[in-house]
């Protein structure tokens, strides 16, 4: 338990406002966050706190306690969408079709705004926060990339704390949920090699297109057959290439798809039927179908002490009624299971779902939150890093 819980001043959370409004109206793709690392970096050097760099775009601060103790790193991901936005707000993104639609402006203000306040009171540290302004989450494998390049190392990483705005769940409550909260995300690219020739003569061709029909339809038996009803497992085709002419057998279709799964061996056992279906496809129809697979970010498991720790703390900071269980993981991906795969984390959802209005969904156009919302992600990382520092350098 905190003894004496953290909050910020009303005069901090205006500047976090001013912070992530800045961000929203320049918003930059994967990769290509140069002025947004630019703007972090001033943040950083006009509050005077130290920082160094990471890749092209990345940042990380350490905020060092006056004590030695563990580390824990907090994680913001700064990238925005190839989205046109149709928000209807004063700080609208001034570069066409690029968009922060996913709410990554407001993950990297809450971040800048824990750095402040940690910085600020490290006396309160027994160890080391290392903040994390992530490029490149849209595109993935970032975080990997930063992983390979030493951001868990010097100080060793301990535990790593993300989080997402969500707009499922009550404006400033939290959603918690231990075990897989996010899925795997793998992309598969399938070409059906068939022998074109003219559609009143289908007896001489091989119909690319309808091995590709019929290879779709077993990838649904897969799911309903192959696995646990109760796991949830994602098999989609997105799309599909090929044909020249209504009259003619089409010699070639290529299919694109993506795959999702909540656990290494499902992911696993996803490819490995797959392949099963376009095998049997290439005996029956005496052709050959080219698969491949490209692997993206892995799931997101929820360390099950570090959930409990942090559910206590936000009970105490925001009352039992903000304190949302998810009953269900999200289908969807996030490159923070880079992290998950290497050390305890924690991943959770911030809610911003006010009453009477109409919540967006991520990535939507006119997807939108109220920034007040802000001031509950900084409070909740601050006391919690302050929390987990003492907690964790007890035990050790």
């Amino acid at each position: 338990m905190i003894d004496s819980l953290h909050r910020i001043s009303s005069t901090v959370s205006d500047e976090i406002i001013k912070i992530r409004r800045h961000l929203h109206q320049n918003p930059e793709l994967s990769f290509e966050e140069f002025e947004t690392s630019a703007y972090i970096q001033s943040v950083l050097n006009e509050w005077g706190i130290p920082f160094q760099t990471i890749g092209e775009t990345g940042v990380y601060v350490d905020i060092v306690g006056t004590t030695d103790g563990p580390s824990l790193a907090l994680r913001a991901d700064i990238d925005a969408l190839p989205i046109l936005e149709e928000a209807d707000v004063p700080f609208k993104s001034q570069n066409e079709h690029i968009m922060h639609a996913c709410g990554h402006d407001g993950h990297t203000a809450i971040l800048l705004g824990a750095v402040h306040e940690l910085h600020n009171n490290r006396k309160l540290l027994k160890g080391t926060v290392r903040c994390i302004f992530q490029p490149g989450e849209e595109a993935d494998g970032a975080a990997l990339a930063l992983i390979e390049q030493g951001i868990l190392e010097k100080p060793k990483i301990d535990a790593v704390i993300g989080l997402h705005l969500w707009p499922y769940i009550p404006f400033g409550s939290v959603g918690i949920k231990r075990g897989s909260i996010t899925a795997s995300c793998d992309d598969f690219r399938i070409v059906v090699k068939g022998k074109g020739g003219h559609s009143a003569r289908p007896h001489e061709a091989i119909d690319a297109i309808a091995i590709a029909a019929q290879v779709i339809q077993n990838f649904q038996t897969i799911v309903a057959k192959n696995f646990n009803p109760v796991q949830p497992v994602v098999i989609h085709v997105g799309k599909i290439s090929g044909g020249d002419a209504s009259n003619v057998v089409a010699d070639t279709v290529t299919l694109e798809g993506t795959m999702r799964a909540l656990s290494a061996e499902v992911r696993s056992k996803i490819q490995a039927e797959i392949k099963k279906v376009c095998e049997a496809a290439e005996v029956q129809w005496g052709t050959k179908l080219l698969v491949d697979f490209t692997l993206g970010a892995p799931s997101i498991e929820n360390d099950a002490t570090i959930t409990t720790k942090f559910e206590e703390m936000a009970v105490q900071l925001l009352g039992d009624e903000k304190v949302v269980p998810l009953l269900e993981p999200s289908m969807g991906a996030d490159d923070f299971g880079y992290f998950s795969e290497r050390v305890p984390c924690l991943y959770f959802r911030l809610g911003i779902k006010k009453e009477k209005e109409t919540a967006y969904d991520l990535h939507h156009p006119k997807f939108h939150f109220d920034d007040a919302v802000l001031a509950t992600g900084v409070n909740l990382y601050v006391n919690y890093a302050i929390q987990f520092l003492e907690n964790v350098g007890e035990r050790t």
